[in-house]
């Protein structure tokens, strides 16, 4: 017996009824993004590795995966070489080519690489699928579907603040209750440097920014190990436990680092995005959290990230200023900012909080059930109709029992049946289901157009 077939763990089929689910987030995000005049680009699934590797940290790039070369991937490579198993020089050998990690450094690549034809500053969105080689649990998948919005070629903080306003609309129309954080990565800099590690700012983001996941006692060992002193560690303690108000906690960091030229410049960027904020009406709560990081190498400025208020399941959105990705590809000084929806998690967020239930789960609208050769020349000229006006129509293909037609209106949650059989045909009418409630109603056909314009397109 041949064993059943699986997928890999971490990537997961989705039936109709979790697309039409799927589909709705993608189209709701896609309409705020359109309706703030951003513009839609793709990228391959897969990019050099000399593109993606060093731009993710050293925990990102071990994520990457990573594909082999065509044909004969071991030629030129020495017995020597395959007997010390030391995989990293190994890979770059055998790869030159890795699926993307993020869809923010292959548009940074895009941007260089189309540069004379982009009109700057260029908004761009892009919704596509990501691959991290991670391990899978709840919440964190190895194949996911991001929606990126970005705006490069402007230093405006302007841009911050309409991105935090994509954010609440969007979370706002899926009915999401979020809270939005942010911080700065210059502030981040800025306390380095007031607990003297200034040299160790990566160190310090990447264990600050898993607070959340490991606990400040984890943190601070991590911190530690890495090299950071116990001094510095125990200087610390009282910025990642700030209390109180946007206004407080800028006055406090005011009072730590006036020294830092970096730190205070991070000061103010938020003084300025907040004072932006404050004049918008904003669905959810926007709060400083000086204990976001954002793991991310490329991020130098406003940082990003959005959870949801009432389950727990990670950021669901996320992003940041990044000053000079582009550089690294020969494009020096391009600002840009942008940030990420992450749709498997809204999807499942929505999913527990039963946020789907209004939907409609089905792609077809109307179902015309099939009486035979006898009333199929008046069945198909309903489906034209009802084709020609843009209602999601299907005609059952074969003649059986009106019972088992009915059934699989029912199994596939149709709201509308159109009966037409012999006493139709002759009077020129049709019979209309309505299967939530049963209810049936005679409609003479010339009366249709105008009677499922109002059932039906103008309820969409």
């Amino acid at each position: 017996m041949a064993s059943k077939p699986t997928i890999p763990t971490g990537t997961r089929d989705f039936s109709a009824d979790e697309m039409l689910k799927r589909e709705f987030i993608f189209d709701t995000i896609k309409k705020v993004f359109k309706l703030y005049g951003y513009q839609p680009i793709e990228t391959p699934a897969m990019e050099n590795l000399s593109t993606l590797l060093g731009k993710y940290g050293e925990e990102g790039d071990k994520l990457i995966f990573r594909i082999l070369n065509s044909g004969d991937f071991f030629s030129g490579i020495s017995d020597e070489d395959l007997l010390k198993k030391d995989t990293g020089k190994l890979s770059a050998q055998i790869c030159e080519k890795g699926l993307r990690y993020d869809l923010t450094v292959p548009f940074a690549r895009y941007v260089v690489q189309h540069r004379n034809e982009i009109v700057f500053p260029f908004k761009r969105y892009q919704i596509q699928p990501v691959w991290r080689a991670d391990r899978p649990q709840k919440g964190r998948y190895r194949e996911f579907s991001q929606c990126d919005v970005d705006v490069i070629g402007s230093d405006s903080l302007l841009n911050e603040y309409e991105l935090v306003r994509i954010i609440d609309d969007i979370f706002s129309k899926l009915r999401i209750a979020i809270v939005i954080k942010i911080n700065n990565r210059k502030i981040l800099s800025g306390i380095a440097e007031y607990i003297g590690e200034g040299s160790r700012i990566t160190d310090i983001t990447v264990a600050i920014d898993k607070l959340d996941k490991i606990g400040i006692d984890a943190v601070n060992e991590e911190l530690r190990e890495k090299g950071v002193s116990r001094a510095s560690v125990k200087k610390l303690q009282p910025l990642l436990v700030l209390k109180g108000t946007t206004e407080d906690k800028l006055i406090k960091l005011e009072e730590l680092l006036p020294t830092s030229e970096t730190g205070m410049k991070g000061i103010a960027e938020l003084r300025t995005l907040f004072s932006y904020l404050g004049l918008a009406e904003m669905s959810g709560r926007v709060e400083l959290d000086l204990t976001l990081a954002r793991g991310l190498n490329y991020y130098t400025g406003a940082i990003i990230e959005v959870k949801s208020s009432d389950v727990t399941i990670g950021s669901i959105c996320g992003g940041g200023r990044y000053d000079n990705l582009t550089g690294v590809f020969g494009m020096e000084g391009i600002s840009g900012v942008g940030v990420s929806f992450g749709a498997d998690r809204i999807y499942d967020v929505m999913e527990q909080l039963g946020l789907f239930n209004n939907i409609l789960t089905s792609s077809t609208e109307v179902l015309v059930l099939n009486f035979g050769e006898g009333e199929l020349q008046y069945a198909l000229k309903i489906l034209g109709l009802l084709r020609n006006m843009e209602i999601k129509a299907e005609l059952y293909p074969d003649p059986l029992k009106l019972k088992k037609q009915m059934s699989y209106a029912d199994s596939r949650k149709i709201p509308y049946i159109i009966i037409a059989g012999e006493d139709e045909v002759r009077t020129d009418e049709i019979t209309l289901k309505v299967m939530s409630s049963g209810e049936q109603k005679r409609i003479p056909f010339i009366d249709l157009e105008a009677y499922l314009s109002t059932l039906i397109i103008k309820q969409r």
